[in-house]
């Protein structure tokens, strides 16, 4: 066999293959075709039915109100309250003059810084030294008289033992004795009460302080009487400074003696001074509620001045059991102070009582616990029951 026979045997074994393959082609593009329309028809039929889902889950949730909650702070922190009070001198004295006459001589001003005992003035007084003159005289004599009365009540004792003079007349002489020693008594305190009133001759300072007051000049005339004194100086000890403060009644139980307090002054900003608590009035005032509380200061260096406008803060320990909440989901309702707690996705109101109120937040005594998850700005329709959604977890003390 020759190789073109060869060929043309090979070209007809191997024609009919083309045949079949255009046999199956339509059929394979067919099912292609097919299988390209029902996936495209199954994402269009999937696609309406998320959509449904979609739409229905958008709107239940529209229908369930959102809220947010915070959940409420346990061991609520010294509350700090400030309240007003004057600072005033530990010792705050008016100085009078006991005796009367002219001032001779003065010798401190306002300002001066005095110790106790120290000269402030010299009142002259001739008529008094006049007086004590008269009567330490008079105490002389009343002396001399009561030296013979004695002579002569020892010698009529003496001559009564022999029967020379009678009982009668030894009495006499003994009484008169006994009169004239009472008056050298008299005459005695006379003299010491002229004396004690010239000692008021020299004014001095009762006690260290500073003279915040001179009223009175050389020559001015002293008139010590009760009715109407002229002072002449006033004086104040302000190594320590009282405040009284009125506390008013709901914290009155809350200080105690012996309790530190912060002292704060307009004219001294950024500095505290450290104040105790050393007396209060154990009674509330019926006019004003309140309690007078004293508060010291220490003012060895005099930096403080009485009369200045001072504010005391005192530590007000929160109540046990207490938490803290945001003002502002509180609920005012006609049956009484409420808020809105989130259980279970539905709201409890809840009945509460609030102790302080720290702006912007409050004290509840009672109601809550510091694992209710309380709902914040909650709206004015809010009902009992009613189903909510939280929008997040809550953190402690955290409003979402």
């Amino acid at each position: 066999m020759t190789p073109n026979d060869s060929n043309q045997v090979q070209k007809a074994t191997s024609a009919p293959a083309p045949a079949r393959d255009s046999r199956w082609r339509p059929i394979v593009v067919g099912t292609i075709m097919a299988f390209c329309v029902a996936y495209a028809v199954f994402e269009g039929i999937e696609s309406r039915v998320e959509a449904k889902t979609e739409l229905h889950r958008v709107a239940i949730s529209s229908a369930v109100p959102s809220v947010n909650v915070v959940l409420p702070k346990g061991g609520a922190e010294a509350e700090e309250i400030e309240l007003p009070g004057n600072t005033e001198a530990f010792t705050d004295t008016p100085i009078y003059a006991r005796t009367s006459g002219y001032i001779k001589h003065w010798y401190v001003d306002i300002g001066a810084l005095v110790k106790q005992g120290q000269l402030l003035a010299v009142v002259e007084t001739p008529e008094l030294d006049q007086q004590l003159q008269q009567a330490e005289a008079q105490l002389k004599n009343a002396e001399a008289n009561l030296q013979i009365a004695d002579i002569t009540a020892t010698r009529w004792q003496n001559l009564l033992k022999t029967d020379s003079v009678s009982h009668q007349e030894a009495d006499q002489a003994v009484s008169d004795l006994h009169s004239k020693e009472a008056l050298v008594d008299s005459n005695k305190a006379n003299v010491e009460r002229l004396e004690q009133l010239q000692s008021f001759e020299r004014i001095v300072a009762p006690v260290d302080g500073v003279i915040t007051a001179r009223n009175t000049d050389i020559g001015a005339l002293i008139q010590a009487d009760t009715t109407a004194p002229k002072e002449l100086f006033h004086l104040s000890a302000i190594q320590k400074l009282r405040i009284y403060v009125p506390v008013p009644e709901v914290y009155a139980p809350s200080v105690k003696t012996g309790d530190k307090a912060a002292v704060t002054l307009d004219a001294f900003p950024g500095q505290a001074f450290t104040g105790m608590l050393v007396r209060n009035a154990n009674a509330i005032d019926s006019a004003s509620r309140t309690l007078n509380v004293e508060v010291d200061v220490d003012n060895s260096s005099g930096q403080l001045m009485p009369g200045a406008y001072a504010f005391v803060h005192f530590k007000v320990p929160a109540k046990k059991g207490s938490v803290t909440i945001p003002s502002n989901a509180l609920l005012f309702r006609s049956e009484g102070l409420r808020v809105g707690v989130v259980r279970n996705s539905h709201v409890a109101l809840l009945p509460i009582t609030i102790g302080q109120d720290y702006g912007d937040t409050v004290e509840v005594l009672s109601g809550l616990t510091a694992r209710d998850s309380v709902v914040v700005n909650p709206s004015d329709s809010l009902a009992n029951g009613a189903q909510v959604q939280v929008e997040k977890n809550p953190k402690d003390g955290e409003q979402q």
